[in-house]
Parts: structure tokens; sequence; C-alpha cells
């Protein structure tokens, strides 16, 4: 059960919900068990993994108007998060790491509290600094999670589902058609296992690759035609020079190509992608996995 507690904050070293940026008072709702500390992965220094630290003692973040702040149950991992920490994506330092979360409401600001947002709701979400208990997110970039659906997969939805919809329904410029052929990169991955069974929801024949040690996944999305390619020695992502995917997808699509190519891969993958298009189709690319061209 969580407690609900109006208050005002006169002074932001008091408790854990004030805010130190502002000089009025901020009327706030929230549990009366917020620390003022938590625990959180934190990058000081960009490296590899090695460079993200847990730490014990990291500042709970404060609350801002128009925020609430979410006391996180699962926080999604995913690619981009290594380009934040690796510093190919500049942030700046330190920073808690991640950028997906879901949990439940902890406490609300006056604006949030207009908008119908309470403690104890549960939410999904995505913004930057979910690696941690609690994080201070807009309450304009809460997704309200339904009775019957677990935190679990709500979280999992945000930012993979989310980019899987938007490169399915609307980034090909409408330059693909029910019917007509579609080429997705990697399918056995998290995005585009989402892409791969949203693009056949749309009515796209489906093309997708991916590596022998995902093939058992890939097998259960419903592409039309599976290219399946041998990893590279000593890792496990797919060797895009093992098997010749342009030829295969003109052979599939009788010499037509694909009105639309779904490429997260990047170097590996670009000269494949844009030989495999058809006439007037676009490439859609997505990712660097592979490194820039």
């Amino acid at each position: 059960m969580f407690t609900i507690a109006s208050r005002r904050i006169l002074n932001a070293g008091t408790h854990s919900c004030a805010n130190n940026g502002l000089s009025s008072f901020i009327s706030l709702r929230c549990m009366s068990s917020l620390p003022s500390t938590m625990k959180a992965a934190v990058v000081r220094e960009v490296g590899d993994a090695h460079a993200l630290k847990v730490e014990n003692d990291f500042p709970t973040p404060q609350i801002k108007p128009g925020q609430v702040i979410v006391k996180n149950q699962y926080a999604g991992i995913n690619f981009i998060d290594t380009y934040h920490r690796k510093g190919l994506y500049p942030r700046d330092l330190p920073f808690v790491g991640g950028q997906e979360g879901g949990g439940i409401v902890a406490a609300v600001s006056d604006e949030a509290a207009a908008e119908g947002i309470k403690v104890g709701d549960p939410v999904a979400y995505s913004v930057f600094g979910t690696y941690a208990q609690y994080t201070a997110v807009p309450a304009s970039k809460l997704l309200p999670v339904p009775e019957g659906v677990g935190l679990d997969v709500a979280t999992s939805c945000v930012v993979q589902g989310l980019t899987a919809h938007y490169l399915t329904t609307s980034a090909h410029a409408d330059l693909i058609k029910p019917g007509e052929w579609c080429l997705i990169h990697g399918v056995g991955g998290g995005t585009c296992q989402w892409a791969a069974q949203m693009a056949k929801l749309r009515g796209f024949k489906v093309i997708g690759t991916c590596s022998k040690g995902k093939a058992d996944i890939a097998k259960t999305l419903g592409c039309d035609e599976l290219i399946v390619l041998n990893e590279v020695e000593g890792a496990s992502y797919e060797d895009y020079e093992s098997v010749d995917i342009v030829a295969r997808v003109m052979e599939v699509t009788e010499g037509k190509g694909c009105k639309a190519v779904i490429d997260g891969i990047g170097k590996s993958t670009v000269d494949i992608s844009i030989n495999s298009l058809a006439h007037r189709g676009i490439f859609v690319s997505f990712g660097n996995a592979s490194g820039g061209k």
C-alpha cells in the first residue's frame, strides 16, 4: 500500500521530494518513504562495460514542475545504451545509464496531478537515467500500463516496440504497399523481431536475415523468407559475407528487389541494402551495430 502525502516544501534539504531549483513553494504528492539516495548504475568515465558501476548512494532525482518520480521495477537494456556508455553518443558526465523503464509513480507535481496522474499508478516510459531505483519523468512521457499487462512486458515495448512501429508505419513514407517485399536485417534481435511481425501485420511480404544462433527465434516471426547467416568466428553476430544476400533477395522477388529495406546493422549491410532495393524503393537506416560506413 502506498501512502500519499501532500505538503509544501520550504527547505530543499528537508525531504527527498524537494526541488533545489525553485524559490517558490511547490505542492507535491509523494510516497512518504522516498529516500534521499538510491542505488544506480552510473557512468563517470566513458569506456567498456567496466565503466558502468553500481553506486549505492547516488542522489535520488529531485522532482520538477510537470514531472513525476517513478519507483522503477524494471529497466530495459538496449543496444543504444552501449553507445552512451562508450561515448559514441556523448552525454554529460556523470550519468545514470538506461533510457527505458517501468514502475510505480512515487511522487507527482501539481501539473502532473492536474493531468490525473496519481501516486501508485503503474507506468512505462523512455527517458535517460533508468538504471536506478528512481527516475524523474516528465508527465508527458508516461505511458499508463493497463490492467492485465505486466510491467515487464510494458517496459520491453517502449524503446524497441515504438522504434519498430515507426519503422514499419511511417519511416518508409508509404513507398511500400501491402503485398510488396520488405527486407529486414537482424530479425533475431530485439527491435527487428518486433519489426518483422509488424510488417506482416501491415500486409508486407518480409525477407529477414539472422544468424544461425538466432534462427529458432526468427523462424517464429512469420517471415516469408528467412536468410540464415553464419556467425563471425568467435562471435555471436552475423557474417554478412557468408551468403550472397542480394542474389537471394533478387531470386525471391523475381528480380524486382524490395520496396523497403530496414537496416539497423550499418557498415556490414549498407551496400547489401542499397543493392537489394527495387525501383523507387526506400532504404531506412536506423542504427550502426557493426559500425558506421
